[in-house]
């Protein structure tokens, strides 16, 4: 009767087969039963307190994340102190560097020169080196905190370990490009690309165009370009790439029609139009600059593109000074924007202000000792300075970068020649190099014509004048260069007797004024002469002949 009176209670609601409790034929003690049941509640109730601290924890990283996208870095590492997690830890680190970073800027601003130069360091790079250094031999650290610890391995000088650390970051998360361009100013030579340990990815092939573009290796990373924008037929930034690798092989209309086309895609883009600008310039398009850089400001005037942009625009129209404003403007926006200090340093040269020129250059230099244009421009600053030494010694960086750029052997060439050094035979090595690098605008060709009439060589000169003189009517182009060139010409084969070749030079010189038009007349006169002569002797020697 009592099993009945279970079974009404519920236990059981199927009465066509009435069975009773497993518990009465159970051999387990009603106290292990509990103990059971309690281990269960123990287990369920500590596995809600670890789904609740893991909220907890989502939503601490979410109010630091908001901290730290309002720049408060040092109240998002002081929240996520304690809090685990690699998400949590990489932010922490990052915002505890991006407050060290925050902090040297406030330094730089309180101590530095007239130009920004200081010593200031971040404060937070020894603290956290040590605490991402103990989980890195330990492989505890994901992708990013390892981009961020070869970042700050980086600036502690130590750069095979940064290399190191980056290229492990790249292996395991190849889509941070941040730590790819980290990486590529760790990287001086094709020696360092070749020993870095990288996957095989899409995402390098990206690396090396850019990093061939940054060595001056122009066609070699145009042909990356090329092939990449086979794949990303759709990217700007590739288009932007292929028009900057143009621009510096000073192939400036193919530059410049690649600008527009990424123009008219995204009228409103400013990342790399700084390098139209440039084009612009050297092209001297005063109303297209003109109407790119009110562009820019209409678009965000607070860009450092933008005041870059308006440089350019009054230093073509010669109006340097308020070009050195605008570079400034640009670099309080961007300390490290290396054009910006580059064409600065260009300005203060055309206002003579040497020392101010010099001081920008270095600080290009400073921040990318690859930038061949910096070391160029300091040697032109310390040509001015009459200290040709020095020139040459920053002539030579500019070479090295730049081997094949007809202009960087023209400028050493040009201070060989200096009066204090009277290098001729150094000076005519240079031209000859610029020569057969494509010397454009022939100046190459004029000095070493020059130098060798100067040293007696009149056969090398007459060469080389000949050799210019073609160009120059090729380019159809006049100046005193022609006059010089025909003048020579003639002198030289009236002295050699080619009477004809002679002749034709003093033609031409006819067709100028001046004082080599009266030299020429003179010589025609004289050539003249000797062919009268000669014909007469001729004739003579004819009549006396008897057979």
């Amino acid at each position: 009767m009592v099993w009945a009176a279970e079974q009404l209670v519920g236990l059981s609601d199927d009465v066509r087969s009435p069975e009773p409790p497993a518990a009465m034929f159970s051999c387990e003690r009603p106290s292990s039963k509990k103990s059971s049941r309690k281990k269960e509640t123990e287990s369920a109730e500590l596995s809600m307190m670890v789904v609740e601290d893991k909220d907890d924890d989502e939503d601490i990283f979410l109010l630091a994340k908001t901290y730290f996208d309002m720049k408060e870095y040092r109240r998002a590492a002081q929240i996520l102190n304690g809090v685990s997690g690699k998400k949590s830890l990489f932010l922490r680190c990052y915002s505890t560097y991006l407050a060290g970073e925050k902090r040297k800027e406030e330094e730089i601003i309180e101590t530095a020169g007239p130009l920004g130069r200081s010593d200031a360091i971040n404060p937070e790079l020894a603290g956290l080196e040590q605490e991402l250094g103990r989980l890195h031999v330990k492989r505890s650290l994901d992708p990013f905190a390892t981009y961020l610890y070869g970042v700050i391995l980086h600036e502690l000088d130590r750069k095979a370990e940064a290399r190191a650390a980056l290229c492990m970051s790249v292996n395991s998360y190849p889509w941070n490009w941040s730590a790819w361009l980290e990486l590529q100013s760790l990287c001086s030579d094709n020696d360092n690309l070749s020993t870095l340990d990288l996957h095989d990815h899409w995402m390098r092939d990206f690396f090396v165009a850019a990093f061939y573009l940054e060595l001056q290796r122009n066609t070699e990373g145009l042909e990356c370009y090329r092939s990449l924008h086979s794949v990303f037929q759709n990217s700007d930034y590739v288009l932007c790439q292929i028009a900057t690798a143009h621009y510096n092989l000073r192939e400036f209309d193919e530059a410049e029609s690649l600008f527009e086309e990424l123009l008219r895609t995204d009228p409103y883009r400013l990342e790399g139009i700084d390098i139209y600008s440039n084009i612009l310039f050297v092209k001297e398009c005063f109303a297209a600059l003109s109407h790119l850089a009110h562009k820019a400001f209409l678009t965000d005037k607070y860009r450092p593109e933008t005041c870059f942009i308006i440089g350019n625009y009054y230093s073509l129209k010669a109006q340097h000074e308020k070009a050195v404003l605008y570079f400034r403007r640009a670099l309080k926006l961007n300390r490290k924007y290396l054009s910006a200090w580059t064409l600065m340093g260009h300005e203060y040269v055309e206002m003579k202000n040497s020392a101010a020129a010099i001081d920008a250059y270095r600080r290009a230099v400073d921040i990318n000792p690859r930038d061949y244009r910096a070391w160029y421009g300091l040697g032109q600053a310390y040509e001015l300075l009459a200290m040709p030494y020095y020139a040459l010694y920053y002539y030579r960086k500019a070479t090295q970068l730049r081997p094949h750029d007809a202009r960087m052997w023209c400028a050493m060439g040009q201070c060989y020649e200096n009066e204090n050094l009277k290098m001729h035979m150094a000076a005519i090595r240079c031209y000859r190099r610029a020569v057969s690098n494509n010397d454009r605008e022939g100046i190459a060709l004029h000095k070493l014509a020059r130098l060798h009439n100067q040293l007696g060589h009149t056969d090398q000169a007459a060469f080389y004048y000949k050799k210019n003189l073609e160009r120059m009517e090729n380019d159809q182009t006049e100046g005193s260069d022609i006059i010089e060139a025909l003048l020579f010409l003639a002198q030289h084969y009236r002295n050699q007797n080619l009477l004809v070749e002679a002749e034709q030079y003093c033609t031409r010189l006819l067709d100028y004024g001046g004082r080599e038009k009266e030299d020429a007349k003179a010589l025609l006169r004289d050539i003249r002469s000797v062919q009268q002569h000669a014909s007469s002797q001729s004739s003579m020697d004819f009549e006396n002949f008897t057979p």
